[in-house]
């Protein structure tokens, strides 16, 4: 009885030790929060507009195609057909797209991340809805 009275009490007083040890990890540099400033997320790109130099509308985003290295292939866009039907695709290389906001400026209002827009409003490429009709068709 002595015997469990002791380890009771040996438990008692050396609970509050084991309690007040700080577990928590050190947060190291490489574990710190990423910002994301002037980046994009490739999931918002898709449906994104895309205008020619006239600012006419001559299709979208339909897709973003990586290569096996983890790089930007390039984005498809699609021009013309109706829900689906008789789209034309196109692959298109980054540098021939310029992606921006409508009015070419930035919200400076403010700096909180929940604000941040992670997708541009717009692309504007250098051709014409038919010149896009006439380049190579990309398929899956």
């Amino acid at each position: 009885m002595r015997l469990m009275l002791a380890a009771l009490l040996a438990c008692i007083l050396v609970s509050p030790l084991a309690i007040a040890q700080n577990t928590a990890p050190s947060t190291s540099a490489a574990e710190a929060p990423h910002s994301a400033t002037g980046q994009w997320r490739a999931s918002k790109l898709v449906g994104v507009d895309i205008y020619n130099e006239q600012n006419e509308k001559i299709g979208e985003v339909d897709d973003v195609i990586i290569d096996p290295s983890g790089k930007v292939d390039g984005v498809v866009v699609s021009a013309g057909g109706f829900l689906g039907m008789g789209e034309h695709r196109v692959l298109m290389k980054l540098d021939q797209i310029k992606f921006s906001n409508k009015a070419g400026t930035t919200s400076t209002s403010s700096t909180s991340s929940d604000s941040k827009q992670w997708y541009p409003d717009r692309g504007t490429v250098n051709v014409t809805k038919d010149q896009l009709k006439a380049m190579p068709q990309f398929k899956y």
